[in-house]
């Protein structure tokens, strides 16, 4: 199955079931062993959420791949920036160009709606990561320490 044969599609408030089905592909690609999904109501209203969007890609009447990004508001311009938060293809369909139409997608759908960018982060360990990011010509590269504040042990 080659790039013609996939469909983004953005992901709507009632598409609960495509998202749960985006969530298992996160948890097989993610290596997640305890990860338990979240609820379907939850669920529910997180894809009603303005500042959420989840792409989808569709092969052969599957998902395939996955992205989900965060509205950022900013406070020294008035339009809003897009975080792209995760990205994950099928182990069985990667290297095939689906995250690039994945990225294209949310590229696109962002700069229709005026936003001001779109960014993402890749940890430096995760070398293929940081190649794929490349291979999608980004504007600029930064190199950044990201430093976390875990809330919950």
């Amino acid at each position: 199955m080659g790039q013609k044969e996939i469909e983004i599609k953005e992901l709507k408030p009632g598409d609960v079931k495509d998202f749960m089905a985006s969530l298992q592909l996160f948890k097989e690609v993610f290596d997640m062993k305890d990860f338990s999904p979240p609820s379907t109501s939850y669920v529910q209203k997180l894809l009603e959420q303005q500042d959420f969007h989840v792409f989808v890609a569709i092969g052969n009447g599957k998902i395939v791949g996955a992205l989900t990004s965060y509205v950022l508001k900013q406070y020294y311009a008035e339009r809003p920036l897009a975080y792209i938060f995760d990205l994950a293809v099928s182990k069985d369909m990667q290297r095939r160009g689906i995250g690039t139409l994945l990225i294209e997608g949310a590229i696109r759908f962002f700069k229709e709606k005026g936003f001001d960018e779109v960014f993402v982060q890749a940890d430096q360990a995760e070398q293929y990561a940081v190649d794929f990011y490349r291979s999608t010509k980004p504007t600029e590269e930064e190199k950044v320490i990201h430093f976390y504040y875990r809330l919950h042990q």
